[in-house]
């Protein structure tokens, strides 16, 4: 048999999906913070003679992730972060307010190659980028989601 090759995915190429929505959002322009760290206690195994301490998983924690975007004229993901958010006389409206994002990074042919799954998405979020009259770049804001899990999924190019 022989050795194949991949090629790695290129940052710049990557979609955005909503899932149970429809919504695919390709105008992000940057995604990070995809991070997840097992907390671990040392323990002594009741059948260890050596007297070794085992690392035991106790704890699994996601940090938040941040999809930045030039603003546009929609505002579905704000809406999402205003459900989610106190209004100006009740506290949070609660409801669908949990969602899994997709993030997939797409080969050089537009086809699918890996798709992150962020899960129990809660947008908890927003940043504005400064406004500067002396500047010539893109207006961008920043959506910041707490997740609760993550599952990376390769795709096969031959099935797509």
């Amino acid at each position: 048999m022989g050795i194949t090759y991949q090629e790695p995915f290129q940052a710049f190429r990557f979609l955005v999906e909503v899932e149970n929505s429809g919504v695919v959002v390709a105008a992000f322009s940057q995604f990070s913070g995809v991070k997840m760290a097992v907390e671990t206690i040392q323990a002594r195994s009741g059948n260890d003679g050596r007297g070794v301490q085992e690392f035991v998983p106790v704890l699994t924690r996601f940090a938040p992730v941040t999809l930045t975007k030039g603003v546009i004229g929609d505002n579905d993901f704000l809406d999402w972060l205003f459900s989610a958010a106190a209004g100006p006389n009740t506290g949070p409206r609660g409801g669908d307010t949990h969602r899994t994002l997709n993030v997939v990074a797409l080969d050089q042919r537009g086809r699918r190659g890996v798709t992150w799954s962020l899960k129990n998405a809660l947008p908890i979020g927003y940043e504005l980028a400064p406004m500067d009259g002396s500047r010539s770049e893109v207006l961008s804001e920043s959506l910041t989601f707490a997740i609760t899990g993550m599952e990376r999924l390769t795709h096969d190019p031959a099935a797509q």
